[in-house]
């Protein structure tokens, strides 16, 4: 795409100089080709400015074809991430803003942004909470999200909030036995949840969260999605904050 872009950009200043004939650069006799490519050199090398102007308008279109196409894709997939039943939803279910995290318990990032996110809606009060396990970071990752969702499947939304909380401030490694020994400190039934991890449920509502994720292009965590907008990687709280404000004002 850059080449061509920067071919035609050429292309645009120097074939008017050349024969008329000569309307396309593979039209060109061997004299006039090496005449052309000689002119453009001298060119580009007097006028190096040209390069950069180029380049900047190779990457305000590329940047503006990215955003069109993120924004695509969340339109096509509305319904599956703010209405798919599988996915946990907490803060307030009627809120005016949607925020929907793509999340992995081993994540630095995730870890660090928890305490913010969940201070930002207890504090604001009108923001629906939504979250999407997508563990990248190996096995472990995997294994904990596995035992989130058999948490959810077992013992129900409040629980999978106790684990999801309880999964970002354990240290240890995310191993069946530490897993439900986290459970089993929080007042569940650890042995019932692990008990079901690999059943084909908890596959399948993994493999939708992944899915939808893998579509979007989510390629890291933790990756945002408010209100139709998504932002990739951590974002400081009172950034969230303008960013959510913003939004209200429309």
């Amino acid at each position: 795409m850059a080449r061509s872009f920067f071919m035609g950009f050429v292309l645009g200043i120097f074939l008017p100089a050349l024969s008329a004939n000569a309307l396309e650069l593979n039209a060109l006799s061997d004299n006039e080709r090496a005449g052309f490519r000689a002119e453009v050199r001298s060119y580009l090398l007097e006028n190096p400015e040209v390069l950069m102007e180029a380049i900047a308008v190779l990457q305000t279109r590329e940047a503006k074809n990215a955003t069109q196409s993120v924004t695509q894709l969340l339109e096509s997939n509305y319904d599956a991430i703010v209405n798919d039943p599988t996915s946990w939803q907490g803060g307030n279910l009627a809120g005016d803003i949607t925020l929907v995290e793509f999340m992995d318990y081993r994540c630095g990032y995730c870890r660090k942004a928890h305490s913010e996110v969940a201070e930002l809606i207890a504090s604001d009060g009108n923001i629906r909470y939504i979250v999407k396990e997508y563990p990248i970071l190996g096995p472990e990752s995997e294994l904990a999200s596995r035992f989130a969702i058999a948490t959810r499947l077992t013992e129900g939304d409040a629980a999978y909030k106790d684990i999801y909380n309880g999964l970002f401030v354990f240290k240890g490694a995310m191993t069946k036995e530490n897993l439900v020994t986290v459970a089993k400190e929080l007042g569940l039934d650890g042995d019932a949840i692990a008990a079901v991890m690999a059943e084909e449920s908890v596959t399948d509502i993994l493999s939708r969260s992944v899915g939808l994720g893998q579509t979007l292009g989510v390629n890291g965590t933790p990756t945002f999605i408010v209100n139709g907008q998504m932002l990739r990687g951590y974002v400081p709280l009172e950034d969230m904050r303008e960013m959510v404000a913003a939004l209200r004002k429309g």
